[in-house]
């Protein structure tokens, strides 16, 4: 039997929520029921073995102090082999059963791209006996098209068709190992596809030839038989200055532009929002409205910080309000909650992988708990429809239908002397939320 990459630690215990055991999950259980569905399909959880395994918790002013034992800091096959029995031993242990990776996390980069295919397929063997051992799926797969030096003016949309090349044979790659791994979904997360200047960039080249690798990938997929959703995940800025994936609703708009819509979801993540310059209840709405919202990478940020924090998310309120609108989207199908987040650079023992997880974990059982609860309360639903009802009137109506004209309008308008307004009540019914949590 393999060594334990975390002796000492066994299958997060669940204790009650008013527990003083440091770890434990106080509101996580994954058959409860909420709305009829078990707790763990609302949630989805998945953790990301970029942050979980390879995140060495280093910073522009310092270098890697995370301890991982089972790492020996080398490029072998071994030695990554090594890491997805620690990453499945972990999973197992944070009562996990999903989970997702970028190409270059699992298998390292090497001199060319037929050895890094050999070595990412020896790797993705071993991750399939691992799944199947452990009953654990993949919830998505993607590259990393950011990272390696060729990159450094973007993947597909780099000046340099070579470089495109490339991205594109490196995601027909991915594509096919995630499907490998009965991956339910694919992402493509645009690290550099944006620009720094536009004195020295072809904006409306390079969005072009950001379309025409989704949509290769689009037929790619069809070659293949892979069925799972693709997702796109908007980022403002950071790396670049302006990514043109840069927000929900700029992606609605850019693959309706590109005939891309019919395939594609949106995987939102909340400190991308909050770079954004929105809320993420705000994001995961547009997506709910337009009917694109897929997966959700669980984090958070500091706000008054313009850089990426992916701190973990621990706070059940935004929990509660992020639950609030995937459950008016239907709930996940595809898609769910993975923690994109890192621990703090000051918690670098292995067991803060496990405090950090499952605090996400019960932030967002406690937030779903509560948007169950002011879902069944239905004063705040019954206070916005009540807002709205002059728009179900006969008016209503004729203008909501297209059968209303200009002039009718202004018939009604031009001798007004009054028009009826009321209270949006937005104190009393944050009271209500407040209340509820």
């Amino acid at each position: 039997m393999a060594q334990e990459a975390f002796p000492g630690i066994g299958p997060v215990p669940f204790v009650d929520s008013t527990s003083r055991e440091p770890l434990g999950f106080r509101h996580y259980r994954p058959d409860e029921l909420v709305e009829g569905r078990p707790m763990k399909d609302h949630l989805r959880f998945a953790s990301c073995y970029w942050h979980t395994m390879r995140n060495g918790l280093g910073d522009p002013f310092g270098g890697a102090v995370a301890q991982m034992p089972w790492d020996d800091g080398g490029d072998s096959v071994e030695n990554c082999l090594r890491r997805a029995d620690a990453f499945f031993e972990f999973l197992a242990k944070c009562r996990i059963d999903r989970w997702c990776f970028h190409d270059r996390d699992i298998a390292p980069e090497r001199a060319t791209l037929r050895e890094s295919n050999a070595d990412l397929d020896r790797v993705v063997a071993h991750c399939a006996a691992l799944q199947k051992a452990s009953g654990v799926k993949l919830l998505w797969g993607t590259a990393c098209l950011f990272a390696h030096g060729r990159y450094v003016s973007g993947a597909a949309t780099s000046p340099r068709v070579e470089v495109f090349a490339h991205a594109a044979a490196q995601v027909k790659k991915a594509l096919e190992v995630t499907h490998a791994l009965g991956g339910e979904g694919y992402v493509f997360w645009g690290g550099r596809e944006g620009y720094t200047s536009l004195i020295n960039t072809d904006m409306k080249r390079e969005r072009d030839h950001l379309a025409r690798l989704l949509h290769l990938a689009c037929d790619h997929a069809g070659a293949i038989g892979f069925k799972g959703q693709f997702y796109i995940e908007p980022k403002p800025r950071e790396p670049s200055v302006h990514q043109y994936d840069s927000d929900a609703a700029a992606c609605i708009a850019f693959l309706q532009e590109y005939g891309l819509k019919d395939r594609f979801k949106l995987n939102i993540e909340t400190n991308h929002a909050t770079l954004a310059g929105h809320t993420v209840e705000h994001e995961i709405a547009v997506c709910r409205i337009s009917g694109v919202l897929g997966s959700v990478d669980a984090n958070s940020g500091t706000d008054h910080c313009g850089w990426d924090t992916d701190e973990f998310p621990t706070d059940h309120r935004l929990c509660a309000k992020m639950m609030l609108e995937i459950m008016a989207a239907g709930g996940f199908t595809t898609g769910g909650l993975n923690f994109d987040a890192k621990r703090r650079r000051e918690s670098f023992e292995p067991i803060d992988l496990f405090h950090a997880h499952v605090a996400g974990m019960d932030a967002f059982a406690r937030g779903l708990k509560i948007a169950a609860a002011v879902r069944a309360d239905g004063r705040i639903a019954a206070f916005v429809k009540e807002r709205y009802a002059s728009w179900d009137s006969e008016l209503g109506r004729r203008i909501e239908s297209g059968r209303a004209t200009m002039g009718e309008l202004e018939s009604l308008a031009l001798d007004a002397k009054s028009w009826p307004v009321s209270s949006g009540r937005q104190e009393m019914l944050e009271h209500i939320l407040h209340g509820l949590m």
